[in-house]
């Protein structure tokens, strides 16, 4: 039995991010590094028109030190689901270059990839004639705001008949969506409004492409990754924004995606890990989720969670009669464990907690759910 399983298995989380960005910005490169997929990545617009799809473990080091102690048959860890959406051009809102399809195709995700060119090379074409990550960026949210602005007043005429009928939350979503109007026609992104729980919670099911979280990923050339001239702009951009920015080389990290002295390569390098790990737990961090494991002999498996789940919900991410059953929820924080060596030197150190039903499960939490049906 394989100890560290990367094989997808068990029930997947709808967990989706979607990767975006202009023609030729090496989108297709970076997807298959991220999921050793074999996408076509050519240097014309268009290379990718269905979305490619790959589901990918997230790199968490805290499952190693675990497995350690408690010697399981099996590890399960937690996955994050890429899509590679095709390149967007100026006019896709209005369905130019196929763009009402790859514009629906992010409206899937929960998170937002975009890839921006910080390279400049003879051999690949860039559709706008030269590099500039600040116009490219641009010319993308232009599009993302002109297609939720579209979205968002058809919704309001449809909300409007429903408010004329007397449907009480019909009242509720039409109040934000009349918030969120204005924002979009000043070519706004919805993610830079402040929202209550309630307010998202009311416009969720139109899911709005400029509300969702975003990551920028600067795709630089492996000769100036740490003085390049288009990074510092980048990062203005996302600081404006309160998002952040990861630099990589999607060509060198597709190189060490395929190798398998990858430590070795790095080490050399002087590089601790792969630039994909940390877009991957980046892309799990933007949309404010965390990890709880259960840690058994036959199985060692991270749960995924948004932050502030109750003992209650995350209970039934495992099985439905786990929630309905709930008694109480034997708890060591993840340091405990490693600190005294599993459950039993937990116990003895007294670093066992049994919780009920609404205590809040901290992220590393080792559970242990008790029920009864």
């Amino acid at each position: 039995m394989q100890l560290y399983s990367n094989n997808i298995e068990g029930k997947i989380m709808s967990v989706k991010c979607g990767i975006i960005g202009l023609p030729n910005v090496g989108k297709s490169t970076l997807f298959n590094a991220l999921t050793n997929a074999s996408v076509a990545a050519a240097n014309f617009p268009f290379c990718t028109i269905e979305p490619n799809i790959g589901i990918v473990p997230i790199p968490d080091p805290r499952i190693y030190q675990l497995a350690d102690i408690v010697k399981p048959q099996r590890v399960v860890f937690p996955k994050i689901e890429f899509i590679d959406i095709a390149g967007l051009l100026k006019g896709a809102s209005k369905g130019e270059g196929l763009g009402n399809k790859f514009l629906s195709n992010i409206r899937k995700t929960e998170a937002i990839a975009h890839v921006v060119r910080c390279f400049e090379s003879d051999n690949i074409i860039h559709m706008t004639g030269q590099v500039d990550p600040v116009k490219d960026i641009d010319i993308i949210n232009t599009e993302l705001a002109l297609f939720d602005l579209d979205l968002c007043t058809k919704t309001i005429q449809q909300v409007q008949k429903r408010v004329q009928i007397g449907d009480k939350n019909a009242r509720i979503e039409l109040l934000v969506l009349e918030k969120c109007l204005p924002h979009l026609k000043e070519g706004g992104m919805l993610r830079m409004l402040n929202f209550s729980r309630d307010e998202k919670r009311a416009i969720r099911y139109i899911k709005f492409l400029t509300i969702k979280p975003i990551m920028y990923i600067a795709n630089v050339s492996e000769n100036d990754c740490n003085d390049n001239v288009y990074l510092s702009k980048l990062c203005e951009i996302a600081s404006s924004e309160r998002s952040i920015v990861i630099a990589v080389c999607a060509v060198v990290e597709s190189y060490i995606s395929k190798i398998k002295k990858k430590n070795q390569f790095l080490a050399d390098l002087g590089i601790e890990e792969p630039g994909l790990n940390r877009i991957i737990r980046a892309g799990y961090n933007l949309l404010n989720l965390q990890t709880y494991f259960t840690a058994g002999v036959k199985e060692l498996r991270a749960w995924t969670i948004p932050v502030g789940t109750t003992a209650l919900q995350a209970s039934g991410k495992i099985h439905t009669d786990f929630k309905k059953g709930f008694i109480r929820v034997k708890t060591i924080s993840f340091d405990d464990f490693i600190t005294y060596k599993g459950e039993q030197g937990a116990k003895k150190a007294g670093k066992i907690r049994f919780e009920g039903k609404e205590y809040i499960v901290m992220d590393g939490d080792v559970l242990n759910f008790l029920f009864n049906i």
